[in-house]
């Protein structure tokens, strides 16, 4: 019966356990979007861990493309050196290291000029600037040279941001994108950007290597996108190009999300369903009792503990104890280890 500490193999890597952390801005990065002694400290200790699966953060493809100033980059081959140096440190305790690649779009607050497939602001955000077509162009090879860095730099997993009201959902959904040209209107006109994203990206990172694509399954609102919707899209791209569906929702505009422990679980359950690819799912989870019934039923493969994982970096050991499954402790740490924990 697959659990917590069952491991996963997909394509060239395998997960010691289903724990993932997922990518969450530090904002602590330099104006350059250099990776520092911070980051190097932040993800190697979730590794010491024991996290099967760390995934860094919202890592900006271009300078306009972070959420903030303080954000990741990863838009210069100056930046690889920083991450060869977290992949290391991720790799020498065991886990798998990925990265998100992402960009902002109209939410972002390091752009001078915001970027969306339409001028349509989020909230009481300055009005962004739609692309051009040729724009548009530039942004999908950005994303195929920080595909480029991230196999440079020695990662396991890329992940596509295409979530929380960022660039590429914004694309998706038709509450950001009124576009009259081929990136919009219909189904596949608003994914254009997303599969022409992917194949840049693919062409940079190998096929036997594992591609996860985190969405927003929910807009929460009546005429945005829903899970089968996503489902779809998701159907419609090249086999062999997404391996991972990472689900999260909400974050396209402003709106009250009934959140509580477990609430995004029924979109992962749809996406799962529907696509039959690896599935993250997760949301306010914070027990093994609940992320175990998930993983027994199969409605996911895998479960992201984003606070938690902030909070307690230890936690997987504390799960195991609790679930008397004898984990291998790190060797500097096994006196700390106690029966019930």
């Amino acid at each position: 019966m697959t659990h917590l500490f069952t491991p996963l193999k997909i394509k060239d890597i395998t997960l010691k356990n289903r724990i993932v952390m997922p990518s969450m801005c530090m904002y602590s990065a330099a104006d350059n979007g250099m990776p520092n002694d911070f980051h190097v400290v932040h993800y190697a200790t979730r590794a010491i861990g024991q996290m099967g699966l760390i995934m860094v953060e919202a890592t900006g493809i271009e300078p306009d493309g972070r959420i903030t100033n303080a954000d990741l980059g990863i838009w210069d081959d100056e930046h690889v050196k920083g991450f060869k140096w977290i992949t290391k440190q991720i790799h020498a305790n065991g886990a798998v290291a990925g990265i998100q690649l992402a960009h902002a779009g109209r939410k972002s607050k390091a752009a001078v000029t915001k970027k969306a497939p339409s001028a349509i602001a989020f909230g009481d955000y300055d009005m962004p600037h739609a692309l051009t077509v040729d724009e548009i162009s530039d942004i999908i090879e950005k994303y195929k040279q920080a595909a480029r860095r991230a196999l440079e730099a020695n990662f396991d997993i890329i992940e596509i941001h295409a979530a929380h009201g960022y660039l590429i959902h914004e694309f998706i959904s038709p509450l950001s994108n009124e576009r009259s040209d081929q990136y919009g209107g219909s189904t596949i006109n608003r994914a254009r950007l997303l599969h022409q994203v992917l194949e840049a990206v693919r062409s940079e990172w190998p096929l036997d290597k594992p591609l996860s694509l985190r969405i927003s399954a929910e807009d929460y609102v009546k005429e945005g996108i829903h899970p089968q919707e996503w489902a779809d899209i998701i159907k419609g791209i090249p086999h062999g190009y997404v391996d991972i569906v990472h689900v999260s929702s909400g974050g396209l505009v402003p709106v009250k999300i009934d959140d509580y422990p477990g609430y995004q679980l029924m979109f992962a359950k749809k996406i799962k369903k529907e696509t039959n690819l690896v599935v993250i799912a997760g949301g306010l989870i914070e027990d093994q009792v609940m992320a175990n019934g998930v993983l027994e039923a199969l409605e996911a493969d895998l479960i992201f503990f984003g606070r938690l994982s902030l909070r307690d970096p230890y936690f997987p050991l504390r799960f195991a104890s609790r679930m008397r499954y004898d984990l291998e402790w790190p060797e500097p740490y096994i006196r700390g280890k106690k029966v019930s924990y």
